[in-house]
């Protein structure tokens, strides 16, 4: 298995487990798989943790409603990983992502030509950043090309740099209406779910949500390998 298609994979057995075909994941969804990516939720643990949140689901005498969030499932899946915990690190997660260099040196070649476009509208500050990020990411392409990358865990520690200052440069331009709008975006989607998390989860999501909004809105890629479908 791929490690690295970890959000592809959790999106795709939560459709499968909702057993309504396909169905597109909110923003907070997506942002609640990063906070289970960034906190080491084994991709085992995920998928276990919503086979059995839907099966307590499909066990209840009286369903009022579908599950329409992966939120629903958070708890199984939390549960999921604190029994594997005691357990060796699964083969996947020690495995070399199956990605050829040709590839990788697409995905950063193409997230390089976005983040120029975005440089265009961005303010001199951010855009000084972003005009950066790009040549990082040609680095790399190059570097792909030419048979020459580091190890993946390298590899995703410097793009996770390059994110976060692209994140830092964003927020700096975002204007108090913008922010504020995102914010009140946030509360509403959660509000369903506050009282199944605890506050550390919520702090995560909270984060995770806001930034993935920043990216939206500044119209950026996301630079990680999980996003390498």
């Amino acid at each position: 298995m791929n490690y690295f298609n970890y959000f592809t994979e959790i999106e795709e057995h939560f459709q499968r487990a909702r057993q309504t075909g396909t169905f597109l994941l909110s923003p907070l969804d997506w942002a609640l798989i990063e906070v289970w990516k960034d906190s080491g939720v084994p991709l085992e643990a995920a998928l276990k943790g919503i086979d059995r949140a839907f099966e307590k689901w499909h066990a209840r005498k009286r369903r009022a409603r579908m599950v329409n969030a992966l939120a629903y499932c958070s708890q199984e899946v939390l549960s999921a990983a604190r029994e594997m915990s005691g357990e060796s690190e699964p083969q996947s997660r020690k495995a070399q992502a199956a990605f050829s260099p040709g590839e990788l040196a697409e995905f950063f070649r193409t997230n390089a030509a976005l983040v120029r476009q975005a440089a265009k509208s961005a303010s001199p500050a951010a855009a000084t950043v972003f005009v950066q990020t790009a040549e990082s990411l040609e680095k790399l392409a190059g570097a792909g090309d030419a048979g020459e990358l580091p190890d993946l865990e390298s590899v995703e520690q410097r793009l996770t740099v390059l994110e976060e200052r692209m994140i830092a440069a964003v927020t700096h331009q975002l204007d108090e209406d913008a922010m504020l709008a995102a914010r009140q975006e946030m509360d509403r989607a959660m509000a369903p779910y506050r009282g199944k998390m605890t506050a550390d989860q919520l702090s995560l999501l909270e984060k995770q949500f806001l930034q993935r909004k920043c990216f939206e809105t500044a119209g950026l890629p996301r630079l990680s390998l999980f996003y390498l479908k």
